[in-house]
């Protein structure tokens, strides 16, 4: 058996898009992935890049049954704060500040007030964890 590789939080577009409808469906089969991409490839190139992904670590398969089932190996929201302390340890090594205030400037213009409010407690924690 395949030794599987850590989880790595790069992913080719079509990578992507089959993760995404795997998190969407929560258990997919190879066909049920192909039923919901665009423009999709063969049916043996979609089993092709879920083997990719399942040596990446990103998913695993349930054999259980005739048909193999595809699930993700984390949550999405586990995932998405996973590549985020990747990306904010590349782009902005020790300085967490700068990159959330780096986001803020760039998305500042279309935040709500729930989004300024969530932001204002999660502050307001952080100050109180420093004490």
């Amino acid at each position: 058996m395949p030794k599987k590789k850590p989880a790595t939080h790069t992913l080719a577009t079509r990578e992507q898009q089959i993760m995404d409808v795997i998190y969407q469906l929560e258990r997919a089969s190879v066909a049920d992935v192909r039923q919901r991409l665009a423009n999709p490839p063969s049916y043996s190139a979609v089993r092709t890049m879920i083997g990719h992904l399942e040596r990446k670590g990103l998913i695993r398969r349930d054999r259980s049954d005739v048909k193999h089932y595809y699930s993700p190996v984390q949550s999405r929201r586990s995932a998405s704060r996973s590549a985020l302390r990747s990306l904010i340890q590349t782009f902005f090594p020790n300085s967490p500040g700068d990159a959330l205030a780096a986001l803020i400037d760039d998305s500042a213009k279309h935040l709500k007030e729930e989004d300024l409010d969530r932001l204002q407690l999660a502050i307001q924690k952080a100050r109180k964890q420093e004490k």
